[in-house]
């Protein structure tokens, strides 16, 4: 059983990393979750989510209609002092889905003020796997030049770009699109999507 972070910030896009989180734990894997605030507030602008009140893993669970949280834990986003802070944790791989470009920034510079930022901090200092689905559009200067630095520290940009070659329904198949190639991003075979063929 792997162990993953998966980090939600507050840029648009929330669905992809619950259903990030709903696909890793339904593997069976275990997953610390570290929401920002103001990745609180996305998830009760864009979904209705108010896990802030009713508390994480109860919302969480009523919103998957699932009984597969026991492997998920909540980490404060404040908790500095949280296992995943340390080079000595042993996650396998941490992802940010959705990735403000605010956090991506000081992520980029080292500049750590919160847990999400101290273990993706973490993770790239010890060459271990960091997944960044940025949701932002239009691009600057400064966001492709972040993205940049962090490709070149070893980071993967996975940006949420849904293809349309598989000829997407609903918005459910637009994000399974994106969430399946994080999976594929980790090495986690999945068939979220239709793969492209001739």
């Amino acid at each position: 059983m792997a162990g993953y972070v998966v980090a939600l910030t507050g840029a648009s896009g929330a669905r992809y990393g619950l259903r990030l989180v709903e696909e890793l734990l339904k593997r069976g894997d275990k997953v610390d979750l570290i929401i920002s605030p103001a990745g609180f507030l996305i998830l009760k602008e864009e979904l209705g989510l108010d896990l802030a009140s009713v508390g994480v893993k109860v919302g969480l669970k009523g919103y998957f209609k699932a009984d597969y949280c026991t492997n998920l834990t909540h980490l404060a986003s404040n908790d500095i002092s949280a296992a995943v802070a340390s080079g000595s944790s042993v996650k396998k791989a941490m992802i940010i889905s959705p990735c403000s470009m605010g956090t991506l920034a000081r992520v980029a510079t080292g500049v750590s003020g919160n847990l999400i930022e101290r273990s993706a901090d973490c993770f790239l200092k010890e060459r271990r796997t960091l997944v960044l689905v940025p949701r932002e559009t239009p691009l600057n200067s400064i966001h492709l030049e972040n993205m940049l630095k962090l490709s070149q520290m070893g980071a993967v940009i996975l940006p949420a770009m849904p293809a349309f070659y598989s000829h997407p329904e609903t918005i459910d198949d637009m994000v399974d699109f994106v969430v399946g190639k994080t999976l594929d991003a980790l090495g986690l075979e999945n068939d979220l999507y239709r793969r492209w063929k001739k």
